[in-house]
């Protein structure tokens, strides 16, 4: 009888799957089951995040983006309702449950299962949860050049750069191009023969060459060369769907660990005389994972970088070290840049633009911005130091133009503040869905005050005022003046609470 967590798991397995489509002729299975002890965290490892993004969606949307018309597999584990439910219920996307971590091998196992052979005989790519910066144009080359290779399996592998010792990744030793003998090695040159870990390497004898069959024939590597060879293994894979069912039954637990490698399928596929291949992406990062903090916060920088060298000649960023700008509004940056007018986009130290943001032209964040959700925004709008801008999903933040929002000003929710108004520094405004809050144009509101759900027409000034769920009228005063409204507060409740100490 499983537990009641793993019924819970299982439950949302069966809430969160949809069907694959059988139409589709390629499968991606995503390993994100494991928790990763030494990132020392209680959240999952793969959720963890790049960029505000949870690398195992990171990873998702790199295959859907890179390869298109595609199934995925999601195996999850420990942590598994968490990782579920950041994907979400999306189309042609299943997860199965791996309930013993049993390694990378035994999770395609798990994930094989669930494809129906009758209907599918294309390919299977196998992918980490945690290569946050995997990207959609690799997946793309890595597919092509899958089918170009016309071999049965490929490893996308990295390039190790720095002092050889320091490499602890298994290296992936290819066919030479002669043999033992001085033989041509023909077709076969480039073909991958095995993946050796670093510390089989550092046992051997450093005099005593390292020979190997492959093919009838026999390769022979010394030490050094062994060592020195900085080609590793990503843990990326592709496979002839057809052959990798054939022999992933064959995959053994027989080792030190206990555990099935997917490694271990490329010497059943050389046995079997089946192709093993290998390509390397052009970006070198984008093979990377994470196991600590370090790498974690290395990959972040990465990130950062790319949408920095984006945006450098197109926006003023005034520290490329500091500043967070959400991918889809980097989209509508480039896609504005496209017009051919300048932007004039100045943002400021720590500046944060988050996801539905909406800029425009000659917009000016200060230093220590927060701006974040469905926030759209006119020309010529200058945001101070300090500010708080956001907004509740479903809502909408509307600043016209010619707008200023000074220092240390919270705004939050479905509010629409008019042309040329100016919000001084210490004023707090919200507005909700049932009471939206709508500032004319023209509006000064300075001092400290605080507006919600309210209406403000054209042209008033409102100083050191608490105004709830009212309507400012602009009231002309004899003058032609509008009478300004100052030190309005709303009648004091909850007396009662309050004594003489």
């Amino acid at each position: 009888m499983k537990n009641e967590s793993a019924q819970n798991v299982i439950l949302t397995v069966e809430k969160l799957s949809s069907e694959l489509n059988y139409k589709f002729n390629e499968v991606a299975i995503i390993l994100a089951a494991g928790h990763g002890k030494r990132i020392k965290s209680g959240t999952s490892k793969m959720l963890h995040k790049i960029w505000e993004v949870p690398t195992v969606e990171r990873v998702y949307n790199a295959g859907k983006k890179g390869i298109g018309n595609l199934n995925t597999i999601i195996v999850v584990g420990i942590k598994a309702v968490d990782v579920m439910n950041v994907i979400g219920k999306r189309e042609n996307t299943a997860f199965v449950y791996q309930e013993s971590q049993n390694g990378t091998g035994h999770a395609v196992q798990v994930a094989l299962k669930i494809i129906n052979k009758k209907l599918f005989n294309g390919t299977v790519y196998v992918l980490p949860g945690d290569m946050g910066l995997i990207d959609e144009e690799t997946m793309q080359t890595f597919r092509s050049n899958f089918l170009d290779s016309k071999t049965d399996m490929m490893v996308l592998t990295g390039m190790y750069d720095g002092d050889p010792l320091k490499n602890s990744y298994g290296r992936i030793i290819r066919v030479k191009a002669k043999d033992s003998k001085g033989k041509s090695s023909a077709k076969d040159k480039g073909k991958v023969i095995q993946i050796m870990e670093f510390r089989e390497i550092l046992a051997l004898k450093d005099n005593k060459p390292y020979i190997v069959d492959y093919n009838r024939k026999k390769y022979s590597f010394t030490k050094k060369e062994l060592l020195e060879n900085n080609e590793y293994n990503s843990g990326v894979y592709a496979f002839d769907f057809t052959k990798l069912s054939e022999l992933i039954g064959s995959l053994s637990s027989d080792n030190v660990q206990n555990e099935i490698y997917i490694t271990d399928l490329i010497a059943l596929f050389n046995q079997k005389g089946y192709a093993v291949s290998a390509s390397t992406p052009a970006k070198s990062y984008a093979v990377m994972g994470f196991n600590n903090k370090s790498v974690l916060k290395e990959m972040e920088a990465i990130a950062r970088n790319n949408i920095y060298e984006q945006l450098k000649d197109i926006i003023e960023i005034a520290d490329p070290d500091d500043f967070f700008i959400h991918e889809s509004v980097v989209k509508d940056i480039l896609e504005l840049d496209k017009a051919g007018t300048p932007l004039d986009i100045t943002v400021g130290k720590g500046v944060y633009i988050g996801k539905g943001v909406k800029l425009n032209y000659n917009i000016t964040f200060k230093t220590n911005c927060y701006v974040n959700g469905n926030i759209q925004f006119g020309k010529n709008v200058v945001v101070y130091q300090n500010v708080h801008l956001s907004c509740f999903p479903g809502q909408t933040l509307k600043l016209g133009s010619n707008v200023q929002i000074l220092w240390g000003d919270i705004i939050k929710g479905n509010i629409v503040i008019g042309d040329g108004s100016r919000i001084e520094s210490s004023v707090n405004m919200t507005g909700s869905d049932e009471f939206p809050l709508r500032i004319g144009k023209n509006v000064l509101i300075k001092g400290t005050s605080y507006i919600f759900g309210s209406e403000i027409e054209d042209d008033v000034h409102i100083e050191h005022c608490v105004i709830i769920r009212k309507k400012v009228k602009a009231v002309r005063l004899s003058d032609g003046t509008i009478q300004p409204v100052r030190f309005y507060l709303p009648p004091a409740e909850g007396f009662e609470a309050i004594v003489q100490i």
